[in-house]
């Protein structure tokens, strides 16, 4: 691949979208949000008070944002855009942060609020562990390139040195040792530095985007045109538009009830799938068992609880790395059902027990004798989520709300696709805010769309790799968790 003497993003990424057939709001359930409010305030006519709105009869259990999201009243925005529009994005992964670029590119400006305490980057995910510098990708663990837009926009990462092509050996893994190569193409591509600096690298040229970290957006409130956002009662700001660049139960949580109905419902037809990931660092070499072959990465068959391990200091630090051996190992979704807790709070018990099960699943599959893997010397269980379902859409925009919807899940389950949907988003409510809104309705787009299931790896759905017909065919070649 040619790297482009582009800037970040060339017209061709500036693309329209295709217009779905217009969709009607719910007719009995409106609330009219124009600049002359019929109720304000009796203090602060700047932003809603807990005073003016009533509270509602049921808590925050699941079936309670179940039964908020399906009898919230819709918001319909009518007063005009304000001249210099700014947009408030929640949510700071590649979908996030390229719906922001992509905004400033229209002169558009945007503020990002992302919950990293480290960085930005949502799956894009790197863990740094001192002062013996360990170091895990320990979510992304490489992506490919199949759309000549993204393409474009990866030769500009590989030009200013923010990416690099994987060459370490990648192949299947099968229970017992049995090792067998992938072809190199297409090619894999990671963070030169990991997948974390990649992400905070992505707004390094901006100047019309801000952002708010850690932060957790609580609440979204729609008020004389503009929507007003807090964390935890604490005001962050108002926006003439919005976009959810997050999911799974905090984002459902979000906009249980905040107006948005059509995107509400869209948001809980999701299903997203439960695994674990181990990190694990050793002081020497795994043992390679029966196969001689040192490999950087493998896609692991026939064990209940390892579908993928990787050495990151290979794979980042190459000859370079003298020191520990620092592996990422996923488990199966089968597994991560099974073992299903919650991640806020993961037991000690249930954190012990995951890392015995996956080391014991490692040494199965490296063919070695039980109790023979050498003991880490540092270990790290946490959870992660990925798409089962998709509505085959580069994203969702609801114009009488005034919000949005981008992420890898709408359109499959990997990087390319969390960048197409937040180029695509941003581009959108760019034509919108520049439009007259005099017909809102033809900037409709997947509101009503059906969602259909996404063939994949368990941790991951892109490119397929072809491999020798003696082997079985692996559907993917990289990942997202």
């Amino acid at each position: 691949m040619a790297a482009s003497t582009l800037p970040i993003f060339s017209s061709p990424f500036l693309f329209p979208l295709k217009t779905q057939k217009s969709f009607k709001p719910p007719k009995p359930l409106t609330i009219t949000c124009s600049s002359q409010e019929p109720r304000k305030p009796s203090k602060s006519p700047q932003r809603p008070t807990s005073r003016n709105r009533k509270r509602a009869p049921y808590g925050t259990s699941r079936r309670s944002i179940l039964k908020k999201t399906f009898t919230q009243e819709q918001v319909k925005f009518t007063a005009a855009v304000s001249a210099d529009p700014h947009v408030g994005i929640i949510g700071g992964g590649m979908a996030g942060l390229l719906c922001a670029l992509s905004l400033e590119k229209r002169g558009v400006k945007s503020t990002v609020f992302d919950t990293g305490m480290h960085g930005l980057g949502g799956r894009m995910g790197t863990r740094v562990i001192d002062p013996r510098q360990l170091i895990f990708d320990h979510a992304a663990q490489f992506f490919t390139v199949s759309d000549s837009r993204f393409a474009e926009l990866v030769d500009y990462w590989l030009e200013k040195g923010l990416v690099r092509q994987w060459k370490g050996l990648v192949g299947q893994l099968e229970l017992g040792g049995q090792f067998v190569p992938l072809p190199s193409s297409p090619p894999r591509f990671i963070g030169a530095n990991g997948m974390r600096p990649l992400a905070d690298s992505l707004l390094s040229e901006a100047s019309m985007v801000n952002i708010e970290r850690p932060c957790w957006i609580s609440k979204l409130e729609p008020f004389n045109g503009m929507w007003y956002l807090s964390e935890n009662g604490k005001p962050r700001g108002q926006f003439d538009a919005i976009v959810i660049a997050h999911n799974g139960k905090c984002a459902n949580r979000l906009l249980a009830s905040s107006g948005l109905p059509l995107i509400a419902r869209q948001m809980k037809r999701l299903e997203l799938s439960s695994i674990w990931a181990l990190l694990a660092a050793f002081e020497h070499p795994l043992p390679m068992g029966d196969s001689k072959v040192t490999f950087e990465g493998a896609f692991v068959k026939g064990v209940d609880s390892v579908s993928w391990m990787a050495n990151n200091s290979m794979k980042l630090l190459g000859s370079q790395s003298d020191g520990p051996h620092c592996w990422t190992f996923f488990s199966t979704a089968a597994y991560g059902k099974q073992n299903k807790v919650p991640q806020e709070n993961i037991p000690t018990q249930t954190a012990e027990k995951v890392t015995t099960s996956m080391l014991e699943g490692v040494e199965a599959a490296l063919g070695l004798s039980k109790g023979s893997l050498p003991r880490p010397i540092y270990s790290r269980v946490q959870g992660a989520a990925l798409p089962t379902n998709t509505p085959d859409i580069q994203c969702i925009f609801d114009p009488h709300g005034r919000a949005g919807i981008c992420g890898d899940w709408l359109l499959g389950s990997n990087l390319e696709s969390a960048a197409l949907s937040g180029m695509a988003l941003g581009n959108h409510i760019a034509d919108y805010l520049q439009s007259d809104g005099s017909c809102p309705e033809e900037f409709a787009v997947g509101l009503e769309k059906e969602f259909q299931a996404i063939e994949g790896h368990d941790i991951g759905q892109f490119a397929v790799a072809e491999i020798p017909a003696t082997s079985p065919k692996i559907q993917d070649d990289c990942m997202t968790v």
